[in-house]
């Protein structure tokens, strides 16, 4: 698994209706866009430091400077 600061990791539901769960990637701290990540979450505004599961998947997003 591979992110980018800006990205979006999804973790999804383990049951039946259980909503998604996704955040940013603030940082990434692993070498070559590996984990750990600093994510933002998007239900709670919470910021942790996370190590995805095969439960996650990333979106990538186009990265450009200002």
């Amino acid at each position: 698994m591979h992110a980018s600061d800006g990205d979006r990791i999804v973790i999804h539901g383990h049951r039946t209706g259980e909503p998604d769960r996704d955040g940013e990637v603030l940082r990434v701290l692993g070498s070559d866009g590996g984990p750990p990540y600093v994510i933002r979450w998007g239900d709670s505004g919470h910021e942790s430091i996370f190590f995805p599961g095969s439960d996650a998947t990333i979106q990538h997003f186009e990265h450009t400077s200002s």
